[in-house]
């Protein structure tokens, strides 16, 4: 089994931030396609199957492993980075929209992180990323934000995003909170999670039919964003296909200084 490489790193901006990584010789880190920003002279890119993490043997536990990450919506292959030189290089990666990006110690979290199916931006090579089998039927049936999860295993670094605010939660044993599906982040191992249905809820989704919640109970820590991609991707779309005319109607420029366009 191959040992997690060990990485320095430090994150910079606000809203729209990067992660730079620190290697030493001979060590590598892995991304998924597109999270690439920048990166010294003497790292080497390849292109690999699956995470790199090597705790599968042969081809078929390597095509396994690859299918696992294309059935939660991600790339089938990855890119490692990796220091030949003889002294520290650094490379960088950046957030694919605005928001946070959560660096994970995962020696220090049970060796296990389950989180939504896009939040991994890149890690230490040997973490291995692959799908969370859900206990419960319904668990991977309603959620349309995505409640098809990752888990994120080994003992090094791993970094997540998420959108907008970001902020992490302690649930004390037996603690419960239930969330928007698209809010939740990612969670350690202990912590129990479900799907809940409420009834009698108007929502477009279920015409008035109700709305799903996230369910998790303690003990354990949660990360939870304000802005999920699936509502600021809405967002845009309801702006970008509606038909917003600026002369011969009656709210016209009101109704757009009403929505913050207009001055």
């Amino acid at each position: 089994m191959l040992n997690n490489h060990e990485i320095d790193y430090r994150i910079f901006g606000e809203e729209m931030q990067y992660v730079e990584v620190e290697l030493d010789p001979q060590e590598t880190a892995v991304a998924e396609s597109g999270a690439f920003m920048m990166m010294d002279d003497g790292i080497q890119m390849q292109t690999i199957f699956g995470d790199g993490s090597q705790q599968q043997g042969g081809l078929l536990g390597k095509l396994f492993s690859a299918g696992k990450r294309l059935l939660v919506g991600e790339s089938l292959f990855m890119t490692a980075f990796t220091n030949v030189g003889q002294s520290k290089r650094r490379v960088s990666f950046a957030s694919p929209y605005p928001g946070k990006i959560i660096p994970l110690d995962l020696s220090q979290l049970g060796n296990k992180v389950v989180c939504q199916k896009d939040a991994f931006l890149c890690a230490a090579k040997g973490v291995s990323i692959s799908i969370e089998f859900q206990r419960k039927l319904g668990t991977g049936l309603f959620g349309g934000e995505g409640f098809i999860m990752e888990k994120l295993e080994g003992d090094g670094m791993a970094f997540m995003h998420a959108g907008g605010h970001v902020f992490e939660k302690e649930l004390q044993p037996g603690e419960l909170i239930k969330l928007d599906t698209g809010c939740l982040v990612a969670f350690t191992q202990q912590i129990n999670y479900d799907i809940q249905f409420v009834g009698g809820i108007k929502n477009t989704l279920f015409g008035g039919e109700g709305v799903f919640f996230a369910t998790l109970r303690g003990p354990g820590k949660v990360w939870i964003q304000s802005l999920p991609i699936s509502r600021l991707a809405s967002r845009i779309l309801s702006y970008g296909t509606t038909n917003r005319k600026e002369e011969g109607s009656i709210l016209g420029g009101l109704g757009n200084m009403l929505d913050g366009d207009g001055y």
